[in-house]
């Protein structure tokens, strides 16, 4: 494995400090699990052809394979499994987490055991996407291919890896989740390869609803807020991203800014050591040469709106059973969810093929859900996966779980104002 020259000693350090608080985080991992020590948590990383990839730079700036970085990209990752994972295979396909945008696959690591121990094969796989964590790195600059726009070529970086990556590890079928933006690379994976999903769970995914209206036009925003809409979509749309802001400061500076994010988004997490774990796990992230973050405004507008809204292409995906997962406080907005399932439904009574679609919202949490009701969240997971007759009475289970006639479109506009129960 190699490391392009590129400020050699401070690339060092970063993957020093990003490898420990993965470390930590895998320590912590065991306090959300049932603690039993022949469970099997690994690290790996995985060769997958750099040809997959066309990119007009042929500098890997990370974690490359081969002579000079030109034959192999790697992808990173964490695999948990069950001590009797062998006798389990009857319990639905492998489960393979995709992060959100600027985050990695540490981000679930207060899920993995619990996942792995109650469904899904006993198996859990958690990834690095291309271009972040320690997956390798190439510059973010895709070559022009004939009869691809600018939102095809940035979704393939991610599609082609992650099949790349599936097949080095020969899995037939998987269950599919993806968080935020890794909700949207995965429903753009389906759309291409959806033989090998059997299941697909979207976290509070990025990019569903349509964008109606220009939000720094929005009158009836006061004008300081329709100016800093406007700035922020301005640094949006000319690349500047929250990593590269963190990497323009001084390290103490950034340190500070991403541990304050941490306690105060995540009250949840109470544990000063745990804070401190995830703190660094981010830092470090944000401040590696920049890559899949370049992605951000090639497929999306700002406020998370995408340039291809995937409320129209679900509907078309050849997956039978797909699941949304919302905090009950999350920003991105459940709405979006029942008008696809809505979609979907209509296509089905023209006798077409659709997806079932059931919606699931989680207590006490928002975007960050797997993290601020880790508990919730994995009953919620399992649902999903099909695995609701494995849990028993005293499983915590999600505030709302619908499916098709028994949704009320309402239902999360009615909940969200509603202060949480104890």
């Amino acid at each position: 494995m190699r490391i392009f020259n590129w400020g050699t000693s401070q690339l060092d350090k970063s993957i020093e400090v990003m490898r420990k608080a993965e470390g930590e985080l895998m320590s912590f991992a065991r306090k959300f699990g049932s603690g039993n020590p022949s469970e099997k948590l690994e690290l790996f990383d995985t060769s997958i052809p750099r040809s997959i990839v066309s990119l007009n730079d042929k500098i890997c700036q990370l974690m490359c394979k081969g002579e000079d970085n030109k034959d192999d990209f790697i992808m990173h990752g964490i695999k948990v499994t069950s001590n009797d994972h062998e006798s389990r295979s009857n319990e639905g396909a492998p489960l393979v987490l995709l992060h959100g945008y600027a985050n990695g696959a540490l981000y679930f690591y207060r899920n993995l055991i619990g996942l792995s121990n109650n469904h899904f094969g006993g198996v859990v796989y958690a990834l690095d996407m291309l271009g972040w964590g320690l997956s390798s790195r190439p510059r973010f600059n895709m070559k022009a291919s004939e009869g691809c726009d600018e939102v095809d070529m940035a979704e393939q970086f991610f599609v082609e890896s992650l099949e790349a990556w599936r097949k080095a590890h020969n899995l037939d079928k998987m269950t599919l989740g993806g968080h935020s933006l890794g909700g949207y690379i995965s429903v753009a994976y389906c759309e291409k390869y959806p033989q090998h999903v059997e299941r697909l769970i979207l976290i509070s995914p990025a990019g569903v609803p349509r964008q109606e209206e220009e939000p720094s036009t929005m009158k009836d925003l006061p004008l300081r807020f329709r100016f800093m809409i406007s700035l922020a979509s301005g640094l949006w749309r000319y690349g500047i991203t929250p990593p590269h802001f963190i990497r323009s400061l001084p390290e103490s500076r950034g340190k500070s800014i991403v541990a304050n994010y941490v306690e105060n988004r995540l009250p949840a997490i109470t544990c000063a050591d745990e804070r401190a774990s995830l703190s660094e796990y981010l830092y470090a992230n944000a401040v590696l040469p920049a890559s899949g973050e370049d992605c951000l405004n090639k497929i999306l507008l700002p406020m998370a709106y995408a340039k291809k809204p995937i409320i129209d292409r679900i509907p078309l995906l050849n997956v039978k059973d797909i699941a949304f997962l919302y905090g009950k406080n999350d920003w991105m907005s459940p709405d979006a969810a029942s008008d696809v399932q809505l979609k979907c439904e209509a296509t089905q009574r023209d006798g077409k093929e659709s997806p079932n679609i059931v919606i699931c919202g989680i207590r006490r949490a928002g975007h960050l859900l797997m993290l601020e009701n880790w508990e919730e969240f994995n009953t919620a997971m399992i649902i999903a996966g099909g695995g609701k007759d494995k849990l028993d009475k005293q499983t915590p289970l999600p505030f709302s779980c619908f499916h098709s006639d028994t949704f009320d479109p309402n239902f999360f506009r009615k909940q969200r104002f509603r202060k949480d129960e104890e």
